[in-house]
């Protein structure tokens, strides 16, 4: 997806539509832990797009694991083991911190 495509999508659900692959991302990037919603779907939102194929595929395989596992590394109680999955873990944890964009901000 060009960067024209992504900002001509003002919200998910039209960005889902545009994009199945990016539906099918927003679906599993919701997770049962609204801590998690509030980390990953901000990334999926505004970085996900920008990022390299190897960053998007290391992004598709940390939503692969479960829900417990990625709490705990985005609340840096613990780091992955893999060193992948701790690189986009550091890179949605510094969008989370950085970012005012987000309509959860004051949350």
């Amino acid at each position: 997806m060009t960067q024209a495509q992504v900002s001509s999508i003002a919200t998910p659900e039209l960005a889902a539509q545009a994009d199945p692959e990016l539906k099918r991302l927003y679906w599993h990037s919701r997770r049962g832990m609204w801590e998690l919603d509030l980390l990953l779907i901000p990334f999926l939102q505004h970085r996900y797009p920008y990022l390299s194929a190897a960053d998007q595929q290391a992004y598709q395989d940390l939503i692969t694991c479960e829900d417990q596992d990625l709490f705990v590394w985005m609340m840096r109680r613990e780091l992955p083991e893999d060193s992948e999955h701790k690189r986009i873990v550091e890179m949605i944890i510094d969008h989370a911190e950085n970012t005012n964009s987000d309509q959860y901000r004051t949350l």
